[in-house]
This record gives C-alpha cells, sequence and structure tokens, in this order.
C-alpha cells in the first residue's frame, strides 16, 4: 500500500514540451498527500479499532461459553439436588410408613394383652363374686342355724 510519504516523495521527469506545471503538480501533490495522510491515519485507527473489538469480541464470546457452561452446571446441580431431595423425601417417608406400621402393631399386641388381662380379671370376679355369694348364703345359713337354736 503507497504511505502519505511516497506520495510526498514521488518524482515526476520533466518533459520540455507539453509537459505539465511543476508548480501545478506540487500544489495537487501537497493536497492529494494531506487527504490520503488523513485517510491512512484514520484507516489505521480503524483497523487498530477493529482488531481491539475482535480480540474483545474473542473475551465476550468466552465470558459467554463460561456463563453457559456455569448456568449448565448450575442446572445440573440444581436437578441432583432436586433428585437427591426427591430421594430422601421417599426414603423418609417409607421410614415413617414402617415405623408408623410397627407402632400400630406394637399396639395392637397391647390392646390384645390388655383385652386378656380384662377377660382374666372378669373372670377372676365373677369366681370372686361366686365365692363372696357363696359365703354370704353360708354365712345366712349358719345365721338362720344360730336363731333356730335360739
Amino acid at each position: 500500500m503507497i504511505t502519505p510519504l511516497d506520495i510526498e516523495n514521488k518524482k515526476f521527469g520533466k518533459q520540455m514540451m507539453n509537459g505539465y506545471n511543476v508548480d501545478e503538480v506540487d500544489e495537487f501533490l501537497d493536497e492529494i498527500t494531506v487527504d490520503y495522510e488523513k485517510l491512512y491515519k484514520e484507516n489505521t485507527e480503524l483497523k487498530r479499532n477493529a482488531d481491539s473489538l475482535t480480540a474483545d469480541m474473542g473475551k465476550y464470546k468466552s465470558i459467554e461459553n463460561t456463563l453457559q457452561n456455569t448456568l449448565i452446571m448450575a442446572q445440573t446441580a440444581a436437578d441432583e439436588v432436586k433428585n437427591t431431595a426427591k430421594q430422601q423425601a421417599d426414603q423418609i417417608i417409607k421410614d415413617a410408613e414402617m415405623t408408623a406400621r410397627t407402632r400400630v402393631d406394637e399396639l395392637n399386641n397391647q390392646i390384645m394383652l390388655k383385652e386378656k388381662e380384662l377377660a382374666d380379671i372378669t373372670k377372676q370376679l365373677d369366681v370372686y363374686k361366686a365365692k363372696a355369694e357363696s359365703l354370704l348364703i353360708s354365712q345366712l345359713e349358719i345365721l338362720k342355724d344360730i336363731n333356730k337354736d335360739e
């Protein structure tokens, strides 16, 4: 690419006849050099900005990829926590049901024992009543016999 310095240092051969006016050519070259220098600097600056923006875009793409990976890992971790919590909840429910069944069985056994004790005590009470009635009858007989003897 031609630089502004190349334009400024360019020399033309001179012709004797029908040649160009040297002052006009130099003046025109000076104008072109100034404009071309502005454009050259602007182009260089734009290239630097484009390179910088490309580098920044690469950084941002890397950050975006990192964020996407982080989000995926967070989602995976959340799913694992959710699944673990569900498994723990299911196990707690299963343990609670097992404990409840065991407790119900124990209580049913205790009820059966208490009912048996009640039946035994009821029988003992019936036997006691029968003995007490028998005793009272025999005492009444004795009193009757005593009253007859008198």
